[in-house]
């Protein structure tokens, strides 16, 4: 009987680390720094800051054990490792698939929106052609289709820079107000703080989709933590710098009452019109769509190719060497939920599955840990880190689950 094709190895380092940029910066920068400093005013860059923290607690757990598993369907994988079993580790494979083709739909909808906004076409017409051509994409080759995403994350960051190097004389204040930044100790702001770092919380999310092209990364036990670490540093750095010069250009209730407050910042400095950064930002929309659809199809993949799911899902192309089924799978069913188009509560449920998912792989951390606490040729993080991320990932689950049932 022939082997079975194969993945390909062929994402390097840098790839990797844009791949992940891609599916963390993504367009809700743009509308976020306003909600932001509407909750915590000056003391928003904190938040952002507490937020990272809170975030890379499992991060780093997925780092870990994405050392220790190199393998597609990461989540699902590493639940299954941990508490040895396959129909709880199929569950949570097919929440994160759940999620992420949820997640790409609605951008997909978003992404046809400004279409329909710029040139006068049917926005059910643009979601058909927008879906079929990010399906043929990621079907192309993994190499390919992860350029085509680095060349649009490339545009997304050049669009942040844009604004902070446009900015730059609000961000030269921040000597002589750095005071502003820092709540005092003998303050109420640690509330609005907190409130906030939940809200930007979110702005993190994405790390966990890195695992899941673990098979077609180049070193992978190498690689695919560091490009893990690097990715959550460089957003906390972009996004600190962006919310600084934000909130140190225009006060905070002048963000706040703007639903475009980096277009609103980009305007205000250069007196210009700020089209180019609503440009900008469709890219960074439909980027997003296209990396979780590469994504859904490596869980397709992964678990289909350790018998969780049909076994015609598992195929791969001889030329591609994509998982060419699961990818038309994935992208058929994006296509649906798009034309549907109602998503938005079925995203906030998604959202709350995804906080479960990060804390069944905190737990199946530290289970593995204790079964073996040091395997060679990987990173190993302290206990306490997938015991904190247990702990704030469940934090989050209830405080949603609380504002979901009101």
């Amino acid at each position: 009987m022939p082997k079975p094709i194969q993945l390909e190895r062929s994402l390097s380092l840098t790839q990797l680390v844009l791949y992940g940029l891609g599916t963390t910066i993504g367009a809700g920068i743009y509308a976020l720094v306003g909600e932001l400093a509407a909750i915590a005013g000056y003391y928003a860059p904190v938040s952002f800051l507490v937020a990272s923290i809170m975030a890379g607690l499992t991060a780093l757990s997925f780092a870990e054990l994405s050392g220790r598993y190199p393998r597609c369907a990461g989540a699902a994988l590493y639940v299954k490792e941990g508490f040895a079993n396959n129909r709880f580790s199929t569950v949570v494979g097919l929440l994160v698939i759940s999620a992420g083709l949820v997640s790409s739909a609605a951008l997909v909808n978003a992404f046809a929106g400004y279409v329909h906004y710029f040139i006068n076409v049917e926005q059910i017409t643009v979601i058909i052609v927008v879906t079929c051509l990010l399906g043929v994409i990621a079907a192309w080759g993994i190499a390919e289709s992860v350029t085509i995403a680095a060349v649009i994350t490339l545009i997304e960051i050049g669009g942040l820079l844009l604004i902070i190097g446009v900015s730059y004389p609000g961000l030269t204040e921040f000597p002589a107000r750095w005071r502003e930044l820092v709540p005092p100790l003998d303050t109420g702001a640690f509330g609005s703080i907190y409130a906030g770092s939940l809200l930007a919380f979110y702005a993190f999310i994405g790390f966990e989709d890195m695992v899941d092209v673990a098979e077609e990364t180049k070193e992978v036990k190498r690689n695919l933590p560091l490009a893990i670490l690097l990715t959550l540093g460089i957003t906390t750095v972009l996004y600190m710098l962006i919310m600084i010069t934000a909130v140190l250009s225009l006060p905070p209730e002048t963000l706040s009452a703007s639903n475009a407050a980096l277009a609103l910042l980009y305007e205000h400095h250069t007196g210009g019109n700020a089209a180019l950064i609503g440009i900008i930002g469709m890219f960074a929309i439909i980027n997003g769509a296209l990396i979780q659809l590469i994504m859904v199809s490596r869980v397709f993949y992964g678990l289909s190719s350790r018998s969780q799911l049909p076994k015609a899902l598992r195929f791969v192309h001889p030329s591609t060497r994509t998982p060419l089924v699961a990818t038309f799978l994935a992208t058929g069913i994006m296509l649906v939920l798009a034309l549907i188009g109602t998503l938005s509560s079925l995203a906030e449920l998604t959202s709350i599955f995804m906080l479960m998912v990060f804390a069944a792989v905190n737990l199946a951390l530290l289970k593995i840990k204790r079964r073996d606490p040091a395997p060679e040729d990987t990173i190993v993080f302290p206990s306490w880190i997938p015991v904190a991320g247990f702990v704030v990932s469940l934090g989050f689950v209830i405080s949603r689950l609380a504002q979901y049932l009101r």
